[in-house]
C-alpha cells in the first residue's frame, strides 16, 4: 500500500473524484472540455491542477458510459470544440456519487480528527 506523506502530490488525492466533479460542472449546463477543466480548477483553487491528460480521458469514459453526451460545436471565439452535457443517467449517477462522497468525506474527517 502506498504511503501518503506531507509531500504527496495533491493529484493523488484527486484520484477517483474527477469524474464526479465533471458531472457536477455539467449539471449547470453544456460546456466544452476546456471550460469544464477551468471551472473545476477555479473551484479547487490551488489545491490541485486538472491536467488535460486526466480530464479528456475522463470525459471520454463518461461519454462511453452514456453519463454525458458530446457534440461538436463552435466556441464564442469561433473555435471548433467538443461540447458536453449531462444525460438523464448522468444526473442519476451524480446524485448517487454525491451521497457516497458525503458519507466517505464525513468518515475520513472523523477518522482524521481522532473520533471513534
Amino acid at each position: 500500500m502506498a504511503r501518503l506523506s506531507s509531500d504527496t502530490p495533491s493529484t493523488e488525492l484527486l484520484h477517483g473524484t474527477l469524474e464526479s466533479m465533471i458531472l457536477r460542472v455539467l449539471s449547470d449546463g453544456r460546456a466544452h472540455g476546456y471550460g469544464v477543466g477551468r471551472r473545476i480548477e477555479q473551484t479547487l483553487g490551488d489545491v490541485t491542477p486538472v491536467e488535460d491528460g486526466s480530464l479528456y480521458p475522463a470525459l471520454y469514459r463518461l461519454e462511453k458510459r452514456r453519463l454525458i453526451r458530446g457534440a461538436w460545436g463552435v466556441t464564442e471565439t469561433g473555435r471548433r470544440a467538443r461540447f458536453y452535457e449531462l444525460t438523464p443517467d448522468g444526473r442519476v449517477a451524480l446524485k448517487a456519487r454525491s451521497r457516497q462522497w458525503a458519507a466517505f468525506a464525513g468518515a475520513v474527517t472523523r477518522l482524521l480528527a481522532g473520533e471513534r
